[in-house]
């Protein structure tokens, strides 16, 4: 086990991690007992305090056991935007007992059946724009109910800030079978048994996109959820005056750790923003004194990119940091000049919950992806040998923790594949490429599965090409990544076309078919056409090849 960052760990905290045995949602409950009316959510100027919000999460948690007849262990759909709908579902499925399965809300019909087919879920929560891409699946008796809501159910009268249209439309009348307004669960009776599961039992299924096409389900317990919400509230010294802006999104490990399940164990305030508006973050972060944000670097830059930054009040921040990417050297500059914070950087995964290694108040490093956190064991492995490596010698970071997955949902050989044993215990193999320096700081170089970054969203290659290939006029294709400026990496595609197609066919009829197969960060944004593909001797498409031209042809223009 590497030790060296042990010499840089901040003194005032324990090596050591006490994870709670219980159910997540029970987080909510001891909050709202604790702090009744402390507002616990922000919306758009709407406050939902912490009694609100626990009673309006046992009524649905009810309406799910009684209407819907959900039981132990069922699994859940949940596809909306950051709301106080999303939070309120996300716990009543935790309080029923159940396991919430969050969604893209991005994703469209095709994405979602998988989704639905591979989970088993028969019952979905969603936001009112998504039931035409979920009326198909209660059409064809793959869901028995969908439970629909209304962002502006939640908005106060008279928003004092720039609401997306989407947010602003009214609740619509149900009109469909099997579809069922979210009023009519409000009306329901809270629920009145306890929370049986806990622990080792599975409280989330996130699907992660895969190498091979399919997504796939990653488990993770409710002990996995609660060691990650007790690190992040131990290692970032959060108390229950701490408030968060929520702009990562509520359905990925990141945003649902940093802005809701923590602020709620902590019983601090959250507040929401839906889609990403720097004006409008600028504005929440000085009215409600933001003192812990959570992000993607791409955010901080174009918050940055505000001509009169500098009327803002940020002086309230105590913490901004995230992943996804690295942060510019220079917009890390400007960040702590304008707010006299450093970013702090942290590095983690969907297996693992969230962030396990994270830069501190006290040593932190730019470009960084920080030491390893409580009872955290990662370790670097050589590509080839799976021998352990040492200071500066670049491998594969392997990893140990509290937060770790219990596998993939029904993909036994996934789950092995996944892991590798050193000194007579499983790690599980992230896939990405770095090493420790001296002081036990970790750095990012590459990754060795095939994974795209755009903007802080996880882009599978295999996936993409996989729906490329619907296309009747493609013959085959190849997804890299590209750097890009604002995203971090962008998706461009190779393609091969028909003989037929050949001359008709333009890069943005592709782009513009795209959006109607895929969600929008999947969409290549690049397209070029070229007559083969590499190939090796064995005829697989040689995708690291064109990975290179990329990085050449960068390197040329640099």
């Amino acid at each position: 086990m590497n030790v060296l960052h042990l010499t840089h760990w901040p003194k005032h905290l324990p090596h050591r991690l006490c994870v709670p045995a219980t159910n997540l949602a029970d987080n909510l409950a001891v909050s709202a007992r604790r702090y009744p009316a402390r507002t616990a959510l922000s919306f758009y100027g709407k406050a939902i305090s912490y009694r609100e919000l626990h009673e309006r999460v046992e009524r649905l948690a009810g309406f799910l056991r009684t209407e819907c007849q959900v039981r132990d262990g069922d699994r859940v759909l949940l596809d909306m935007q950051n709301s106080p709908a999303f939070v309120i579902a996300y716990y009543a499925i935790l309080r029923a007992d159940a396991i919430v399965v969050p969604v893209n809300p991005m994703n469209l019909r095709e994405e979602i059946e998988w989704y639905v087919q591979d989970s088993g879920a028969r019952v979905a929560c969603i936001a009112q724009e998504l039931q035409a891409q979920f009326a198909p699946l209660v059409e064809a008796g793959q869901l028995d109910k969908v439970i629909v809501a209304a962002y502006a159910d939640d908005l106060p009268e008279s928003p004092e800030f720039d609401v997306p249209e989407i947010v602003r439309a009214p609740a619509a009348a149900i009109v469909a079978p099997g579809f069922v307004a979210w009023s009519e669960t409000a009306q329901h009776a809270p629920l009145q048994c306890a929370s049986r599961r806990g622990g080792e039992d599975i409280a989330l299924l996130v699907y992660t996109s895969g190498t091979t096409g399919h997504p796939k389900g990653c488990m993770l317990s409710h002990r996995a959820l609660n060691a990650q919400v007790v690190s992040l509230a131990d290692w970032n010294g959060w108390t229950a005056e701490a408030i968060a802006l929520a702009t990562a999104p509520l359905f990925h490990v990141t945003g649902m750790a940093s802005a809701m399940n923590l602020p709620i164990y902590a019983g601090a305030s959250t507040v929401l923003l839906p889609r990403w508006n720097r004006e409008v973050a600028a504005e929440l972060i000085q009215r409600y004194r933001v003192s812990h944000w959570c992000n993607v670097p791409t955010m901080v830059s174009d918050l940055l990119a505000i001509a009169d930054i500098d009327r803002y009040d940020f002086s309230s921040f105590r913490y901004i940091g995230g992943g996804g990417s690295s942060m510019p050297e220079a917009v890390a500059t400007r960040l702590h000049a304008l707010t006299g914070r450093e970013y702090l950087e942290g590095w983690g995964l969907t297996e693992v919950a969230g962030a396990i290694h994270l830069n501190a108040y006290t040593k932190s490093k730019r470009q960084c992806l920080g030491m390893p956190t409580f009872d955290v064991d990662t370790r670097v492995i050589d590509t080839a040998t799976g021998a352990q490596l040492g200071v500066n010698q670049q491998g594969e970071f392997v990893t140990r923790c509290p937060s770790l997955f219990s596998g993939y949902w029904n993909n036994e050989q996934a789950t092995r594949e996944a892991f590798v044993e050193l000194d007579g215990k499983p790690f599980f193999r992230t896939g990405d490429i770095g090493y420790f320096d001296e002081d036990g700081f970790y750095f990012f170089a590459d990754r060795l599965k095939r994974m795209i970054n755009a903007a802080g969203f996880k882009v599978w290659p295999a996936e993409v090409e996989a729906m490329l290939y619907r296309h009747p006029a493609i013959r085959e294709a190849c997804i890299v990544g590209v750097d890009d400026m604002r995203r971090g990496e962008t998706v461009k595609a190779y393609v091969v076309l028909n003989q037929e197609a050949a001359s008709a066919l333009t890069a943005e009829d592709i782009i513009e078919w795209s959006r109607g197969q895929m969600a929008a960060y999947k969409i290549p944004r690049l397209v070029e056409f070229v007559d083969a593909l590499p190939r090796s001797g064995t005829g697989k498409i040689q995708w690291r090849s064109l990975q290179e031209r990329e990085k050449q042809m960068k390197e040329k223009q640099a």
